[in-house]
C-alpha cells in the first residue's frame, strides 16, 4: 500500500469520477476496439490446424457461470504458452468441441465448433444450450490432431426447483503464484462441489523470477519477461499463461464450473475505479486497465455479457440455485471511490464515513437491492472481494481500520445491510476475500 500525492488526490475530487474516465475512457477504448475481429466477420486468416504439431492445449479447459439449461466452456489454444503469441501465428484456428453424458465421450448429446481468434490470444467460449438442469456433464475440444484433457461440469437446478438438499460450493482468493505451490487448488478437484468461487487476485500484477519465487525451481529456468510487473495487455496475457500452466490449478478448473470475480492484483494494486496506485495520470492507467480487463476476459470461463469494451467490464452478474440460493456476484474495484486519507489502515473520521463514498457504484448498488428484493430464494449470496465485516486494529479508542476494505465505506455497507433485511427475506451471506485468511461467523 502507499499514499497517493496529495495533488493527485485534490485533482480527482475536482475533475470527479465521470469526468475522469470519460477523458481517460477515449484513448483506452481507441487502444483496444482497433484490433478485434469484426461481428460475424474474420479478421485474420485461417490457420489449418493439421498444421499445429505441439499440443495446443497447455492451459487447461474450464467451464462457468453455472445456469439450468446451458454451459460456458473455456480453452485457450497455446503449444508454446511461455512465447508472446503463445507459439501460434496470427491466424485464426477452428476447434471442435464435445458435451457428453460420461466421462469416456460414448453419449456425446452436443457438439459443433468454435473459433479462437488471435485478437482474443487464440482464447475459444463455447455457451452449450439446450441441456438438462442439475445435471452432470463432460466435455472436450479438438484441433487438428490433437484433443482437450476432457473436463466436468455441472448445470444449475431449474429456477423453480424448491426441495433441493444444499448447495456445496468453494470459495478461494488470492493465489499468488510465487508465493507456493497450489496444493489447495490439487484438493479441491477431489471435492463433491456444485461450482468454485473465486474471490479475486487470480493473478498478481508482481514479477516472478526465474525459479518462480517460493516455488524453487531448480528443474526449470522461467523466461525473464515474467520477472517485472504487468502493464501491457503481452504482459497480463503472459501472467496468465504462466499461472494457468500449473497442473492443480487446471485439475480444479477440470472439475467444477467456476464463478469468477476480480479483485486488485488482476489489474494493480488497490486501485479504486480510475485512480491508479502509483499516481500515473488517468488516461495512462485506464489504458492498463482495458488490458487487464481484456486478458481476464480471454483467459477466464465469462460469457458474452462480461466481455470488456475498452476500459470497461460488466463484471457483476447474478446466479440461482432454483429457490434455493441466489448468488450476487460483486464487483468493489471498478466503480469504488478513491480510499480515504490516502489509504492503509488509519483513523475512522469524515473522511471515510461521508455518506456519498461508494464501494460498488450507484447503479451496481440499485442493482444489487432490487435484486434482493425480487429474490424468491432462501438464500442470498454475495461473493464479492474485500473484507466486509467490522476489523480494528486493536480495542482501544485510537484504533485504525482498513481504507481500502468495507471499513472504508461504512455508509456504503450500512446501505447494503438495511437492503438485505427489508429484502425479499432470504438469509443474507457475505463471502469475502483479500484477507489471506478464512474466518466464519454467523448471527
Amino acid at each position: 500500500m502507499s499514499n497517493r500525492p496529495s495533488e493527485l488526490r485534490a485533482a480527482a475530487r475536482h475533475l470527479g469520477r465521470r469526468r475522469l474516465l470519460r477523458l481517460a475512457g477515449a484513448a483506452a477504448a481507441l487502444a483496444f476496439t482497433t484490433d478485434l475481429p469484426a461481428a460475424g466477420a474474420a479478421a485474420a486468416a485461417e490457420l489449418d490446424a493439421r498444421r499445429i504439431d505441439r499440443d495446443p492445449f497447455t492451459l487447461g479447459v474450464a467451464s462457468g457461470d453455472p445456469m439450468p439449461d446451458t454451459a460456458l466452456l473455456w480453452t485457450r489454444l497455446a503449444p508454446s504458452p511461455y512465447e508472446p503469441d503463445g507459439g501460434l501465428p496470427a491466424e485464426r484456428v477452428e476447434v471442435r468441441w464435445e458435451v457428453a453424458l460420461d466421462e469416456l465421450f460414448y453419449a456425446v448429446v452436443r457438439s459443433g465448433t468454435a473459433t479462437a481468434h488471435p485478437e482474443y490470444a487464440h482464447s475459444v467460449r463455447v455457451e452449450v444450450t439446450g441441456l438438462d438442469a442439475g445435471r452432470v456433464y463432460f466435455y472436450r475440444f479438438r484441433a487438428g490432431g490433437w484433443i482437450s484433457p476432457a473436463g466436468r461440469t455441472r448445470t444449475a437446478p431449474a429456477a423453480d426447483a424448491s426441495y433441493l438438499s444444499g448447495v456445496r460450493f468453494a470459495a478461494v482468493a488470492c493465489a499468488a503464484y510465487f508465493d507456493g505451490y497450489y496444493t489447495a487448488y490439487r484438493h479441491l478437484a477431489a471435492e463433491d462441489l456444485d461450482m468454485v468461487v473465486h474471490l479475486g487476485d487470480y493473478i498478481y500484477e508482481y514479477g516472478v523470477d526465474s525459479a518462480g519465487g517460493h516455488r524453487g525451481y531448480t528443474d526449470r529456468v522461467l523466461p525473464a519477461h515474467f520477472n517485472k510487473e504487468t502493464v501491457t495487455l503481452e504482459d497480463y496475457r503472459l501472467r496468465y499463461a504462466l499461472y494457468k500452466s500449473d497442473a492443480d490449478l487446471q485439475a480444479a478448473h477440470a472439475a467444477h464450473p467456476f464463478v469468477v470475480t476480480w479483485d486488485d492484483h488482476e489489474t494493480e494494486n488497490n486501485y479504486a475505479g480510475g485512480v491508479a496506485e502509483n499516481g500515473v495520470g488517468a488516461a495512462e492507467f485506464l489504458v492498463r486497465r482495458a488490458a487487464a480487463y481484456r486478458a481476464y476476459w480471454e483467459n477466464l470461463p465469462l460469457r458474452a455479457p462480461q466481455q470488456p469494451s475498452g476500459a470497461d467490464m460488466r463484471l457483476y452478474r447474478r446466479l440461482r440455485f432454483g429457490r434455493l440460493a441466489q448468488f450476487d456476484v460483486l464487483d468493489t474495484r471498478q466503480y469504488r471511490s478513491d480510499q480515504a486519507y490516502g489509504d492503509g489502515w488509519r483513523r475512522p473520521g469524515p473522511e471515510s464515513q461521508d455518506p456519498a463514498r461508494t464501494m460498488t457504484g450507484a447503479e451496481q448498488e440499485r442493482w444489487l437491492l432490487d435484486g434482493w428484493k425480487d429474490s424468491p430464494a432462501v438464500w442470498n449470496v454475495v461473493p464479492q472481494q474485500v473484507v466486509f465485516a467490522q476489523r480494528r486494529s486493536s480495542a482501544a479508542a485510537d484504533h485504525t481500520v482498513s481504507m481500502d476494505a468495507w471499513d472504508g465505506y461504512p455508509a456504503a455497507r450500512g446501505r447494503l445491510l438495511a437492503g438485505g433485511q427489508a429484502g425479499g427475506g432470504g438469509k443474507l451471506r457475505v463471502v469475502s476475500g483479500d484477507a489471506h485468511a478464512a474466518d466464519g461467523f454467523d448471527r
